[in-house]
């Protein structure tokens, strides 16, 4: 009984507001569905070693974050990629020696991305994590060993 009194007062009221009732229907109709929403992102793969001392110029943005997260002397940029990734929609980028990265977006609100993040050899997994994203922010992974040193990922998304 209460919901069909306010539903005879609601209809009157937008008809006597039709510009109430046009601004209603843009709301609804111009907010992106969070399931929906596609991700730009970048995913360098970095080689971090003892050997030398030598930072690639490329990851010049990288620099204090590389420096105060890791204790290596030299980082190499191995890899620059740019994703644009769709919910639930795994992304693969196949690296050395049978090693696979695979990132899927499994969250997205309009202040943050949740991305789930697996190396992979052989159908095993060596990493599987998930990050969460701000734009315009980067987040440093430690992977696996590589040569003499290591790989970092660093993912970073613009939305």
């Amino acid at each position: 009984m209460a919901f069909r009194d306010r539903a005879e007062w609601v209809s009157p009221f937008l008809k006597s507001h039709p510009f109430l009732l046009l601004l209603l229907t843009l709301f609804f109709f111009a907010i992106p569905t969070t399931t929906s929403a596609q991700i730009q992102t970048r995913l360098r793969v970095i080689e971090a070693s003892n050997v030398g001392s030598s930072i690639d110029p490329s990851l010049k943005d990288l620099h204090d974050q590389l420096g105060s997260l890791f204790k290596y002397t030299s980082y190499r940029l191995l890899r620059d990629d740019r994703l644009s990734l769709s919910p639930n929609q795994p992304a693969s980028i196949p690296i050395h020696e049978g090693r696979l990265i695979e990132i899927t977006q499994v969250g997205f609100q309009p202040n943050m991305a949740e991305l789930r993040v697996r190396i992979r050899r052989d159908g095993t997994d060596l990493l599987n994590t998930q990050v969460r994203l701000s734009p315009g922010r980067t987040v440093l992974i430690g992977g696996p060993k590589h040569r003499e040193g290591v790989a970092i990922l660093a993912l970073s998304a613009n939305f």
